[in-house]
């Protein structure tokens, strides 16, 4: 087992996040950009890219990236999360992981140095046990099909589609890609649909290696997913503890009641308990084959226990974050709301707690719910 604690390299690289994001994404900024046509922050994006090297760090050396690792990318993500900050870099590290599994170098080499911005074409619902989409591979290497809900894709980025029996990069800013706005409830990571038809594409990579890459690659979203939740939480634990402890009522801070104690220590320890959860799934991301055999290996049973626990942590913190907060936690002009929105939204990513708890019970051997007396008789050793 690795150390889980944050080493001192993992912490220079959260306190620049940290000190960035506090300069060019405080949530007025971002709450004031979320009625806009394109919510993502290209500016602020662009920063992150040039001054921190965000895009390189799960890439190895070999193929032109800084060779950190998934988690010193936890560590980003737990400071974007703590900022709601609407920047595509988890779908970034997605499809990075699908092009490491897929040995594509090339590619690997143009994300590094944030020559193209590149997504996966799943909706971000997708499990990773789950049927990526209906994309069909037509005459002369054409695709066409649609894909709902695809989150952190931007106009002329890269689109690695699975299709077929193979995983194709398209050109998102061809004609024959269409993109349809979703109305989504997490205005700061905008969905849309992707439509194709007969886009032109190039084969990265076919057959198993193409199946066990886009595995791979949201098993990689699940895990990581985890530490973003962790910063949505964390922000709401902070900031209502703040809040509780000026806020007076009947001549006392609202913070000396003994049932806002005790429901923020509640909550202090399940945030710290899914710490160590995202941090177990980072780590055993982080030591999973480079080729994505994930499925089945400790790093797919690490994701779905990130994201059977996390994600009830984040919006049960946000919930708390709301109600504490009294009549101001639900207007507008506080950023609350935002952060429960990004929990709602994270709860269903990459699949829902339930799915990720029957993917955890198969992977050790347990039975699930629903299974009747076989079930019972396995519980009781009969």
């Amino acid at each position: 087992m690795s150390d889980l604690l944050y080493d001192a390299d993992e912490e220079a690289l959260r306190d620049s996040v940290r000190a960035l994001l506090a300069a060019h994404a405080p949530w007025q900024r971002i709450l004031a950009a979320v009625d806009v046509d394109e919510p993502y922050d290209g500016a602020l994006w662009r920063r992150l890219v040039d001054q921190t090297g965000v895009t390189g760090l799960a890439v190895p050396v070999e193929h032109g990236g800084a060779g950190a690792g998934f988690r010193e990318v936890a560590v980003v993500l737990e400071e974007l999360g703590r900022a709601v900050a609407p920047v595509p870099f988890l779908g970034t590290v997605v499809a990075t992981r699908a092009l490491l599994a897929c040995g594509e170098s090339t590619l690997l080499r143009q994300v590094a140095a944030a020559e193209r911005d590149v997504a996966l074409a799943v909706g971000l619902a997708t499990a990773p046990d789950a049927d990526p989409g209906p994309v069909t591979l037509g005459p002369g290497q054409t695709l066409s099909g649609r894909v709902l809900g695809v989150a952190d894709t931007v106009p002329h980025g890269l689109l690695l589609v699975p299709a077929a029996d193979g995983l194709y990069a398209v050109d998102g800013a061809d004609p024959a890609v269409r993109r349809t706005p979703v109305v989504s409830l997490d205005a700061t990571r905008p969905l849309v649909d992707l439509e194709f038809t007969a886009a032109p594409a190039r084969p990265v990579a076919r057959g198993t290696v193409a199946t066990t890459a886009i595995t791979a690659a949201l098993t990689a979203g699940a895990a990581l997913l985890a530490s973003e939740q962790v910063g949505v939480a964390q922000w709401c634990l902070d900031t209502t503890v703040d809040y509780v402890r000026q806020r007076h009522q009947f001549g006392r801070p609202v913070g000396s009641f003994q049932a806002v104690k005790h429901r923020l220590a509640d909550l202090w320890v399940e945030l710290t308990e899914a710490r160590a959860v995202a941090r177990y799934a980072a780590d055993r991301l982080g030591a999973a084959p480079a080729d994505g055999r994930a499925v089945g290996s400790e790093a797919a049973l690490a994701a779905a226990l990130a994201q059977a626990y996390c994600g009830p942590v984040a919006v049960r913190a946000a919930e708390t974050c709301v109600q504490l907060h009294g009549g101001l936690g639900f207007t507008w002009e506080h950023p609350a709301h935002l952060y429960l929105k990004r929990a709602k939204s994270t709860a269903i990513a990459f699949g829902t707690a339930d799915r990720h708890r029957e993917a955890l019970a198969r992977l050790v051997d347990l039975p699930g719910p629903g299974t009747g007396d076989d079930a019972t008789n396995r519980c009781t050793g009969r």
